[in-house]
């Protein structure tokens, strides 16, 4: 079975890409959404965001997410040292969950692939783009934010020419249509790819 990386900047519209591929059949592993989950169930993971972050870290036994934010987007060691955290642990729950797949591939979606190194470990990478116009209209419509906060965690990913440079696939997301048109032939050169011995 083939490990397919897909990842894009923030407001690329990796979503809308990972969406198009379930509805294919094919078996998607949203990282981010994982680590959420996993950082609100597991004890150990609260017990060391706790002792990084302080007692606000989790109200209510939730993740306190704008309290964190504020940490890993004002100092990048904060960012570093909770990956360290929670990257481990969702990087187990993946391999189970790979284990359980019976399809050609599966597609990983994760933000930040080649920043912390997770493309040594898929077979293929598929990075989403956009142009930054219309990323910055949909996330300022998305995540009721600002322009600066925004700009702030662009500048913690890698840019789009050197995510194209490290890809197999490139899927340009403007027009919806189009998107699914590119995300079916990028399906078709995968299950070619996996038939190939």
């Amino acid at each position: 079975m083939k490990i397919v990386g897909l990842t894009g900047g923030i407001g690329s519209g990796k979503t809308t890409v990972a969406k198009a591929f379930i509805a294919l059949g094919v078996p998607v592993y949203i990282a981010d959404e994982e680590a959420k989950k996993l950082m609100n169930r597991s004890k150990v993971i609260k017990r060391k965001l706790i002792e990084l972050f302080g007692e606000y870290a989790y109200i209510d036994n939730q993740l306190n997410k704008s309290f964190i934010a504020n940490f890993i987007f004002n100092d990048k060691t904060y960012l570093d040292k909770m990956n360290a955290i929670v990257h481990p642990k969702v990087a187990s729950h993946f391999k189970k969950w790979v284990s359980k797949q019976s399809f050609p591939y599966v597609i990983k979606e994760v933000a930040i692939l080649f920043e912390n190194g997770g493309d040594q470990e898929c077979d293929y990478v598929i990075t989403v783009v956009a142009p930054l116009d219309l990323k910055m209209e949909r996330l300022l419509k998305r995540d009721n934010t600002t322009e600066e906060k925004i700009e702030a965690i662009m500048r913690n990913q890698f840019s789009d020419e050197k995510k194209i440079k490290k890809s197999h696939f490139v899927i340009k997301n403007i027009y919806i249509e189009d998107t699914r048109n590119q995300v079916f032939k990028v399906h078709e050169q995968l299950l070619d790819n996996c038939r190939k011995p």
